[in-house]
């Protein structure tokens, strides 16, 4: 496609949403939504662009784009209709930023402060000044576990090699083992703190091990539903047995 049509098709997809969300000739569902119910669509399709990424299919992966783009497009629409900014400041803003961040690009390489230092500064100017400042709380848990370590790591705050991580793990074990119940949830979540931690030194991106570990783990039991039809009546040593036929078939 001629890289002049993007802006027309991009004008054509927010020119649709101002019509969806006409109070009088627009749709009843697209009118009623708010930022909050919004959210979890637009969520969702960022999963499902990673998802079509993880499966290599690039068809999918230029559908799921394109539906993410609606979310952008619709959030805009939604701010536009409260005075508070419309989709091109959402993108002259995204375009500062990314030459802000970039001087050694579009700057004087010679005299250009590190990605670090510019995204510092950027945080210094908002209302909270903290290294863990705007670290997503609707990130997935262990995502989130992730950006604040390494946000930490930035000031120093970090073990200097993956043994620190991995005996933190052996004491909130120990932990969890002598814990009341009433305080089990709380050690359980540092175990796993912990493990992300452990991944991160190793340089290994624990969200994507998860999804890894989830996939092997459909991809095996699948298989022990497949072996024996009354699978769910069987006792646990039967299906143990299953599972280790299942782990050698991969």
């Amino acid at each position: 496609m001629d890289e002049r049509a993007a802006p027309l098709a991009l004008d054509r997809l927010a020119k649709i949403m101002a019509r969806l969300r006409d109070p009088d000739r627009g749709c009843e569902w697209d009118v009623a939504q708010t930022f909050a119910t919004i959210a979890p669509y637009t969520i969702e399709e960022a999963y499902e662009v990673a998802d079509a990424i993880e499966r290599g299919d690039l068809d999918a992966l230029k559908d799921e784009l394109g539906d993410l783009a609606l979310q952008v497009v619709f959030h805009a629409r939604m701010a536009q209709e409260l005075g508070a900014f419309d989709l091109a400041d959402v993108l002259t803003a995204i375009a500062d930023k990314m030459e802000r961040r970039h001087p050694h690009v579009f700057g004087n390489e010679d005299h250009s402060p590190g990605w670090e230092a510019v995204k510092a500064a950027e945080r210094a100017d908002k209302d909270d000044p903290s290294a863990l400042a705007h670290v997503a709380r609707a990130l997935p848990a262990l995502l989130r576990a992730e950006k604040l370590q390494k946000r930490a790591a930035r000031t120093g705050f970090d073990w200097p090699d993956p043994c620190g991580p991995r005996a933190k793990i052996l004491e909130e074990l120990d932990e969890i083992a002598d814990a009341p119940e009433d305080q089990l949830e709380e050690e359980v979540g540092d175990l796993l703190f912990a493990a992300v931690n452990f991944a991160r030194h190793l340089k290994i991106d624990p969200e994507a091990a998860l999804r890894k570990a989830n996939d092997k783990f459909e991809r095996r039991f699948r298989a022990m539903e497949a072996m024996d039809a009354r699978f769910a009546d069987l006792d646990l040593d039967d299906k143990e047995a299953l599972w280790q036929r299942a782990k050698a078939g991969g």
